[in-house]
């Protein structure tokens, strides 16, 4: 057997990650339904097979609206994906342009650099704590000053308090003539970008599914259930149960994967892991300081501290 034969396998049987947990409840009511109404017709009781075997509309119905409601959940879920591809690469590219192009004089103009780029890791921080509605915690406040944790606390939208911050920095150092204005505006450009993924994911967040679609949906794939067993009794008698088991299995689960997946931002199994991007950008940017900064100081006792304050960033 292949390696990729046996991933298969050890997907199919794979409970974790899997909605199987969400909708096996669900599944065993459809089931022992099912069972229940075969009985009934072993035991020769009038069910009325003849009327609901007929019962074709809500079929179409509910295959269409299964489909719309799958797509339209996974549409979310790769705009989320793709929003969140961006604020990383743009991060990346205003960490390397910032570490590379403002000069260092003395060793304030190192702090100052490492802690912008700190700001924007803490910027990703904040926005995936703003769309999962959380406060400020301890995550964040290892990557900003403790006189910038005290304000942003107070604020209603610390990603916005944060582009701020770092809006500052670059003004401060395009008036010390350390940034040519056009540097200045290419950069303002990135900063731009994060911003606008940072808007493009509060308008997924605040735009859910119509509540009134879903109840729809849902009242139609219950009734579905329901008389599936009458549907299918008269052919398969004792295997009914095990049928219908089936066909809710498909389903309860195509409905349960779109509920998981429409707001991307979460913590389900399935939704996008913000937690591993955000620490992938702190990795890249300890990474990118690691490296021989553009330092214009030829004091040795000054390039040594600027040395000792990259390896205390690092631990």
């Amino acid at each position: 057997m292949s390696m990729g034969e046996k991933n298969w396998f050890q997907l199919a049987v794979r409970v974790k990650s899997s909605v199987i947990p969400a909708i096996m409840p669900r599944v065993i009511l459809c089931t022992a339904l099912g069972i229940l109404v075969s009985l009934f017709h072993i035991q020769g009781l009038f069910l009325p097979t003849d009327t609901l075997s007929y019962f074709i509309f809500p079929d179409l119905v509910l295959g269409l609206l299964l489909v719309f409601r799958t797509n339209t959940a996974y549409d979310r879920f790769w705009e989320g994906r793709k929003l969140w591809g961006t604020l990383v690469n743009t991060v990346r590219n205003f960490a390397r342009q910032i570490w590379l192009l403002v000069p260092e004089k003395d060793i304030s103009d190192t702090q100052g650099k490492i802690a912008v780029l700190k700001l924007l890791v803490a910027f990703a921080v904040a926005t995936k704590l703003h769309l999962r509605g959380e406060t400020i915690n301890a995550e964040l406040e290892a990557l900003i000053s403790p006189e910038q944790y005290e304000k942003i606390k107070t604020m209603n939208h610390p990603p916005l308090e944060i582009a701020f911050w770092i809006g500052d920095y670059l003004q401060d150092k395009n008036k010390k003539h350390y940034l040519h204005i056009y540097q200045l505006t290419a950069l303002y450009k990135l900063l731009d970008t994060m911003v606008d993924a940072l808007g493009a994911c509060e308008r997924i967040l605040k735009t859910p599914i119509p509540v009134a679609y879903q109840i729809h949906l849902q009242q139609i794939l219950l009734i579905y259930c329901l008389i599936l067993p009458f549907k299918v009794v008269d052919n398969l008698e004792i295997f009914t149960g095990l049928v219908v088991a089936i066909i809710s299995f498909t389903l309860l689960g195509i409905e349960e994967i779109a509920r998981q997946i429409e707001n991307p931002f979460g913590y389900d199994e399935n939704d996008l892991q913000l937690d591993v991007i955000c620490q992938a950008m702190l990795r890249n940017v300890e990474d990118l300081i690691s490296l021989p900064p553009s330092v214009q100081v030829y004091d040795p006792d000054i390039k040594t501290k600027i040395d000792d304050n990259l390896l205390n960033f690092n631990d």
